[in-house]
């Protein structure tokens, strides 16, 4: 069963099929010779090449569990630093560049 859209933007979906299909209808003539153009820098084909933008696309990302010192300090943990030894973050420090030639 084949679902169809009138808008000029249409996606279809085939629901019955073992993997999913999708066919996307009115694609700008420039994103596709893109699309083409990176297919072949890799190797792929057309299909292929689609398939491999929208997995990394979607792929889910690991959302860091707190700011840049605790993702370093999770990074070197169990190596010499230890529980409470976090690395402190610093907000609203200014930097100020040394004067190297006085």
């Amino acid at each position: 069963m084949w679902l169809d859209f009138l808008p000029a933007f249409a996606i279809m979906i085939a629901t019955e099929a073992t993997m999913a299909q999708i066919l996307v209808r009115n694609l700008d003539d420039r994103l596709k010779a893109r699309l083409q153009r990176r297919a072949k820098r890799h190797g792929h084909s057309m299909e292929a090449e689609a398939r491999e933008i929208l997995r990394n696309a979607l792929r889910e990302e690991k959302v860091p569990a707190g700011g840049l010192g605790t993702e370093i300090a999770n990074m070197f943990r169990g190596i010499g630093l230890r529980e409470g030894e976090e690395i402190a973050e610093i907000h609203g420090f200014k930097m100020e560049i040394p004067d190297f030639e006085s």
